[in-house]
């Protein structure tokens, strides 16, 4: 709460093909997982060591299929929760963003600190036309990002921020 109120969500929400990309790296992290408790189970099945149970050694599959049915629900539905999240506003000279659904961040940056701005692409934001949006400032904190911006809103709000944060600059000497 502040003095005047609740803290409202910001204005803008990122783009819906943000959830296209969060899903495919939760496409990607799940493969990578299941491969990797594959090779474990088969690992670890296989060993003839003493402590892992038999009924574990004859069935060494168990653990990809276990660690698939838990994970499973939670990768299909975090790119939708974490699209319902995120919110980004240029409001004067602050740019404000939300992130996180079990943990809440506010990230409040006054233009009059950033230092630069740069719009980023991995390869999977470039092939779905996105960008995410790193803002420096010289605070203690170091950078602040939005993620899952289409590019051409990363593109104009980077311009707008360095324009404003040269003229805030200039207007301070």
């Amino acid at each position: 709460m502040t003095a005047t109120g609740p803290l409202r969500d910001p204005a803008h929400r990122v783009s819906p093909k943000a959830v296209r990309l969060w899903l495919m790296e939760a496409l990607i992290a799940f493969v990578l997982l299941i491969g990797g408790s594959y090779l474990a189970g088969g690992w670890v099945g296989g060993s003839g060591w003493p402590w892992v149970p038999d009924w574990f050694a004859a069935r060494p599959w168990l653990l990809p299929v276990t660690v698939g049915v838990l994970t499973t629900p939670f990768l299909a539905a975090e790119p939708f929760v974490r699209y319902a999240v995120h919110r980004w506003e240029l409001s004067g000279d602050v740019v404000y963003a939300r992130t996180g659904f079990l943990t809440r961040e506010w990230v409040f940056v006054p233009v009059s600190r950033i230092q630069t701005v740069d719009k980023a692409q991995g390869w999977l934001e470039r092939a779905l036309g996105l960008a995410t949006l790193e803002i420096r400032t010289a605070s203690h904190a170091g950078s602040s990002t939005i993620k899952g911006l289409d590019y051409a809103v990363a593109a104009g709000l980077a311009e707008r921020l360095a324009h404003r944060a040269e003229q805030l600059r200039d207007d301070a000497t």
